[in-house]
């Protein structure tokens, strides 16, 4: 028996295996996003204070000065809040939210007055005239006046700087109005001396977002540690949780999963605690921010807890599903599995329900993977070009696919095989270890792009098993950034500390992509009947 005759009758039940397993992991995932999961309940659906910055709608940013929030749509914000939330906090008082207090006041809620304060010492001083002008013609409506947010963690002002925009900003402000400033919990613990300027300590605690993040069955247990920590720290001076909550899409940070269900758990289980200690604190945020992920990535748009179309995201009360319809995912797998059969059995040279079959789970696994990533880009992408390089590469991943389809059912079907695009193989190679770097070196607003990569990854390790037929010789290029794949993979898992399931699959992904190039060289393709 030759050589290539050996590596074609190479036993066939592994990469059937592979296939299936593959199909089904897809089905499953999508399964099981749709199901409802039990929470504890709120013990209302009335919350203390909410953040309210007003820039959901399409073109709206702080960071474009033509931006203007009409009074119009600032009534229609807080008409809608005010079923809700007793107490907006706003961070600004330009593009038209010094409107806010007037407003607010005619719905019988308060307002925790927000000053920016940032780098250019004009800007802040006209914050600070216009806080103050809002503040003395709304003098009842005001819980406080919060001078300056994360200015410090930005690095953008010294403590002593911003303790001379406090004193001023208490000398304009009627005298019964407390002044606070905002900012993390540890730059207070950092900055001991700014305790003297603010009638309160307002800090914020996102246990997503920490140095060392804590997942969702820990998170209320960290607030309720952080609180008592600077409270004790800072001895007869009130304490205020000025922002806390959890985003719902996006990246995980090790064991902190960004999704609706945990949005929903942290912030029930928070109102529970926040009830039994009746500590004064505020919730972020009210609207999903499309504008925050220019900073933050795809989750710094999802901490609303309504949606941008001022839609709630989920109940307060009963279970809540990560996915109600689930079955787009499944029902996007059929329809690819018939792509499949369409275009993988066109001008076939086999026979047999085998290439059926393989077409069959090929196109189910590639379809439910690809709706997976579709759903990723609904939340991550903005502006038009984004959304055109994501569908590009999708349209790339799936034309691999279909290729590597074919090629697999040709095979399986004992036939001779058929090109199984060994170029593509390279480009997909430089592709994620690209992305990998990227990962690894500025990771920490990137998404993991799981469904794209998927395709490639899984049809060029499933050839592999059948000893690489119908493949070219690894260049010396591809093995070296098989071994880099390997390495950046590994590098990942560490910085999320192996506790990140996205984590766990990144690096899958890269040892199928970079497998078949540390197997040797293919044998020569002879027909197995030959």
């Amino acid at each position: 028996m030759t050589s290539a005759t050996t590596s074609s009758t190479r036993p066939h039940w592994p990469v059937w295996l592979g296939l299936w397993l593959a199909a089904a992991a897809g089905l499953w995932w999508w399964w099981a996003a749709g199901r409802p999961v039990a929470l504890p309940d709120a013990p209302s659906a009335r919350i203390a204070c909410v953040s309210y910055s007003p820039y959901r709608r399409e073109g709206q940013t702080p960071y474009d000065p033509a931006t203007f929030i009409s009074p119009q749509q600032i009534d229609a914000d807080l008409r809608a809040l005010s079923r809700r939330f007793d107490c907006v906090r706003t961070y600004s008082e330009g593009q038209g939210l010094d409107a806010v207090p007037a407003i607010a006041g005619r719905y019988g809620m308060k307002v925790l007055l927000g000053i920016w304060i940032g780098r250019d010492p004009v800007a802040n001083q006209r914050e600070i005239a216009l806080a103050a002008a809002a503040a003395r013609a709304h003098p009842e409506v005001l819980r406080g006046v919060i001078v300056g947010n994360e200015v410090l963690l930005r690095g953008e002002q010294s403590s002593a700087a911003l303790a001379g925009y406090l004193r001023q900003a208490r000398a304009l402000l009627p005298p019964a109005v407390p002044v606070s400033y905002a900012d993390v919990w540890e730059f207070w613990l950092r900055h001991p001396e700014l305790a003297s300027s603010v009638d309160y300590i307002t800090i914020h605690v996102l246990p997503y977002w920490e140095d060392d993040p804590v997942p969702p069955e820990r998170a209320v247990q960290h607030v309720a540690d952080v609180y008592a920590r600077v409270r004790a720290a800072f001895p007869g001076k009130p304490v205020m949780i000025g922002e806390t909550g959890w985003p719902s899409a996006g990246r995980p940070r090790e064991a902190a999963t960004a999704s609706l269900v945990n949005e929903a758990r942290y912030l029930r289980e928070f109102l529970r605690y926040a009830a039994t200690v009746r500590m004064p604190y505020n919730v972020i945020e009210a609207f999903d921010q499309a504008w925050k992920r220019e900073q933050e990535g795809t989750v710094g748009g999802y901490w609303g807890i309504f949606d941008a179309h001022a839609r709630p995201k989920f109940p307060m009360q009963g279970p809540v599903t990560e996915i109600p319809r689930w079955w787009l995912g499944p029902l996007a797998g059929l329809a690819m599995a018939g792509l499949f059969v369409m275009v993988g059995g066109w001008r076939r040279h086999w026979r047999g329900g085998r290439g059926w079959l393989a077409l069959t789970g090929a196109g189910l696994g590639s379809g439910t993977a690809l709706a997976w990533q579709v759903r990723q880009m609904i939340y991550a992408c903005g502006p038009w070009w984004e959304w055109a390089i994501s569908l590009g590469a999708c349209l790339l991943a799936l034309g691999t696919a279909l290729v590597l389809a074919r090629a697999l059912a040709a095979w399986l079907a004992g036939a001779a095989a058929v090109p199984a695009g060994a170029r593509l193989r390279f480009g997909w190679l430089f592709a994620l270890a690209y992305y990998g770097l990227l990962l690894v070196f500025d990771g920490r607003y990137r998404d993991f792009p799981l469904g794209l990569f998927a395709l490639p990854a899984v049809g060029y390790a499933l050839l592999a098993l059948l000893g690489r037929v119908a493949q070219a010789p690894s260049t010396r290029e591809e093995r070296f950034l098989g071994v880099l794949l390997l390495v950046l993979g590994a590098v990942v898992l560490v910085q999320e500390l192996g506790l990140s399931p996205a984590a766990w699959l990144w690096f899958a992904l890269n040892v199928l992509l970079a497998a078949p190039g540390w197997f040797g060289r293919p044998r020569r393709i002879v027909h197995p009947h030959q």
